[in-house]
């Protein structure tokens, strides 16, 4: 059976790079791929980086039950469904969930043994910086993600663990390591 790790950060901190790198690195760790009614960014394909769907459609899952955390960031939904977590694990593959504080808050609630990690920036001035260089989203939209990282990071002291991206290989190190001995200790 694998164990469940939710990774969380402000947008810009590096998680969705830090959690590319380190699936590449190991073959026992697997992204579970949420929903979202945002539109795709360029470069994402449907099913590899989001289950693209209408706010329709994802309502219909809400009311169905299909997700173990759903939540409203920037003005679109996201979602994990229940069974897509469950199947990775009972393949016996260790299952990273990319959530905000919101849905790490619901996951914890009913999987209380998920292990939790903080990828935080190294200031502030660096998170502007890196969603400015990433070059996708306006002023209003960059302004509106660093009000929002204040509340985001808030949050980091409710995680078991916080990575500061601050050397990207350090950071990549540091999450492989958290990895590797949870789920070390789980299989005791």
């Amino acid at each position: 059976m694998g164990k469940l790790f939710i990774v969380s950060a402000p947008s810009g901190a590096g998680k969705t790079s830090l959690v590319r790198a380190l699936i590449n690195d190991m073959d026992d760790v697997v992204v579970s791929v949420s929903h979202t009614t945002r539109a795709p960014r360029p470069g994402e394909q449907d099913g590899r980086d989001y289950h693209f769907v209408s706010q329709e459609r994802f309502n219909e899952l809400v009311d169905a039950g299909a997700f173990l955390e759903y939540a409203r960031v920037f003005d679109n939904a996201y979602g994990t469904t229940r069974q897509s977590v469950e199947d990775q694990m009972a393949a016996g593959r260790n299952v990273i969930l990319e959530i905000d504080w919101q849905g790490a808050q619901q996951v914890r609630k009913m999987c209380p043994d998920a292990v939790t990690i903080y990828i935080n920036p190294p200031s502030k001035a660096v998170l502007e910086e890196r969603l400015r260089s990433r070059g996708q989203d306006d002023e209003a939209v960059i302004a509106r993600r660093m009000r929002q990282a204040d509340e985001e990071m808030s949050h980091a002291g409710e995680y078991d663990y916080c990575v500061i991206n601050d050397d990207f290989k350090t950071a990549l190190g540091e999450l492989k390591a958290l990895i590797r001995a949870s789920a070390k200790e789980d299989r005791r």
